[in-house]
């Protein structure tokens, strides 16, 4: 990798000095001391040693042989991901990340860019993505480019924050700034917009880094960062109306609304009615300016885009499962046009996507932050969307599976990681191959799934002898341990696996990974699919089976985006695994 030994930059010596004098302007579900059952499948190390490379270099596609539930096959299965195009590349990538380099992941616990010295800064933010404020200084970290150290510490909604971390930060408050100083003394700081601000400060223009903020002199772009501020916040605001409270009578009254939605319907309730002019504001203030961001200071999203981003993204799930809602159909991009293309032009970005989550994470992870959502809103289209949503509608979790997905569209941006896109030669509506800032609409179906399907494979054969153990929780046995409880629904770090299946589960967890990892297109796939059928039937015992199926179910409802992995590559995943279900129910 290139910038695995850069050459010391002005912006770096500098930092450390401007770092105290500055002053300022929150479905493996599991906690940091369960990690070790399930951490190569959140974020599996290289498998791309000299060894691996050469067992699997004679391997040109997947064999029903790699089924015994000794680890053996499992070093088999990691082999073959590591020989294909994209599991080669994500091995590559992963190496990078180790080291502080590469690519924005959810999972990375070091990030150095340009910088070849240890940062005084570490982060600590949430173990699943889950939280709205760490995504914001997440997304400013990566888009600056700020060197520093990070710590993952699960929310108090799915696990226990270790001993280690309450030291440092008593309130347990996430996302959290710890300070080192030239003198060794350390300070820990809390509140999102105030970590935001101080790294923006202490990593300046000057110093080669982005600017995030209006500049200090600039006063007509500080009042409108305030008014914007004002906005969002009043945003949030009906948003909480509309989802967490039940909703009202009709909106009766005329002007904005009915001028909004080009209707004469009396029938939307109060709150729909505020939440739809209070986008319809967001939409004026983004048209205002010459590009798809806030401030037209920069050619990149600055702290008000994130500010805004981490909670809108979540109202596009939360209005579309409980309130029928979907505030990316062509209806609403013509309602909202200006709103659309700024989240296009977010899910163009790499930086972005690493940390974006799908609809059926955010909908089990908004309820134990903010309460419960109630249904409600426009009801025949919001009962089609919770069953596509939950991946009860037959089609969103269900082989074959669609090119795209019509509530949430996978191709405005890169599905995948640009490695493994690169890898897999698969080219962008731009006519580029593996590159951001544009989208994959247009690329060829059969690689795309061919090459989401890799990553999945490569994913699970990663750990999948501990994966195995993991989904065994959800066996009969495994139901009946003691449990701590959490916020969460699907929250269970303390939970012990049913014993008596984990051998099963394991055999039907390598035929899943086969079938992911064949090579050859459609027709080999459906090969591959035909074989692991029949080797389910003759590999689980008939009394074992409905409990084998629970333990798939347990893993899929678990499968977390972008924990686990981005959505495109997920879906597969779970698909794979209803497939199986199917065949063992």
């Amino acid at each position: 990798v290139s910038n695995c030994c850069p050459r010391k930059s002005k912006k770096h010596r500098s930092s450390t000095m401007k770092m105290m004098s500055a002053k300022p302007w929150l479905f493996l579900l599991t906690t940091k001391f369960r990690l070790a059952e399930v951490a190569s499948f959140l974020n599996p190390g290289p498998t791309s040693s000299l060894a691996a490379r050469k067992s699997a270099s004679s391997l040109t596609q997947v064999s029903m042989s790699a089924t015994s539930t000794d680890t053996s096959s499992w070093a088999t299965l990691q082999s073959i991901a590591s020989q294909t195009k994209v599991g080669g590349a994500l091995n590559t990538e992963a190496e990078s990340r180790a080291v502080g380099t590469g690519a924005p992941f959810v999972q990375n616990k070091l990030r150095l860019f340009d910088s070849t010295e240890r940062p005084k800064l570490t982060l600590y933010r949430d173990h699943a993505g889950w939280c709205p404020y760490c995504q914001k200084a997440m997304l400013l970290i990566e888009e600056k480019r700020v060197p520093i150290n990070i710590e993952l510490v699960p929310m108090r909604s799915y696990g226990d924050k270790p001993e280690s971390f309450l030291r440092i930060v008593p309130s347990g408050l996430l996302p959290a700034l710890l300070v080192e100083t030239s003198d060794g003394r350390k300070q820990a700081i809390t509140e999102s917009q105030v970590i935001m601000e101080l790294l923006d400060q202490w990593h300046p223009v000057e110093d080669g880094y982005r600017q995030m903020m209006p500049a200090e002199n600039d006063a007509e772009g500080k009042a409108r960062y305030k008014q914007l501020a004002n906005l969002e916040r009043e945003l949030f605001s009906w948003w909480c109306t509309l989802i967490f409270r039940p909703e009202g009578p009709g909106f009766s009254s005329g002007g904005m609304l009915k001028k909004l939605m080009g209707s004469n319907d009396d029938s939307m309730s109060g709150a729909m009615a505020g939440f739809l002019e209070c986008l319809s504001k967001v939409d004026s203030q983004l048209a205002s300016t010459s590009g798809p961001w806030f401030f037209d200071y920069a050619d990149h999203p600055t702290m008000m885009d994130f500010v805004y981003v981490s909670h809108v993204e979540r109202m596009l799930a939360s209005a579309a499962y409980w309130k029928g809602l979907n505030l990316r159909s062509d209806t609403y991009r013509t309602q909202f046009p200006a709103l659309n293309a700024w989240l296009d032009a977010f899910e163009k970005r790499e930086c972005y996507l690493a940390f974006k989550s799908d609809y059926y994470t955010h909908v089990m992870d908004i309820p134990p932050q903010y309460g419960p959502g109630y249904d409600g809103g426009f009801e025949e289209d919001r009962i089609p969307y919770q069953m596509s949503i939950s991946g009860k509608d037959g089609k969103s979790s269900t082989l074959p599976l669609s090119f795209d997905d019509s509530l949430q569209p996978l191709y405005r941006g890169p599905p995948l990681p640009l490695c493994a896109l690169k890898a897999a030669e698969i080219t962008g509506d731009n006519g580029s191959v593996g590159v951001e800032g544009t989208s994959y609409e247009k690329s060829d179906p059969e690689k795309m799934a061919e090459a989401c399907r890799q990553m999945a494979g490569w994913k699970l054969a990663g750990n999948g002898k501990n994966v195995a153990k993991f989904a065994s929780r959800g066996g009969p046995d495994g139901a009946k341990n003691r449990r701590k409880g959490f916020g969460a629904e699907l929250a269970d770090p303390y939970a012990l696996p049913d014993e008596q299946i984990i051998s099963s589960v394991d055999t039907a967890l390598q035929l899943v990974c086969t079938a992911l990892l064949t090579q050859g297109g459609s027709s080999a796939h459906e090969s591959a699919l035909t074989e692991m059928i029949a080797g389910l039937g003759e590999s689980i015992s008939k009394d074992k089976a409905r409990d084998v199926a629970s333990a798939l179910c347990y893993l899929r409802d678990r499968t977390g985006v972008p924990r686990d992995l981005p959505l495109a590559a997920a879906r597969q995943l779970r698909a794979h695994l209803n497939a199986a279900i199917d065949v063992l129910y």
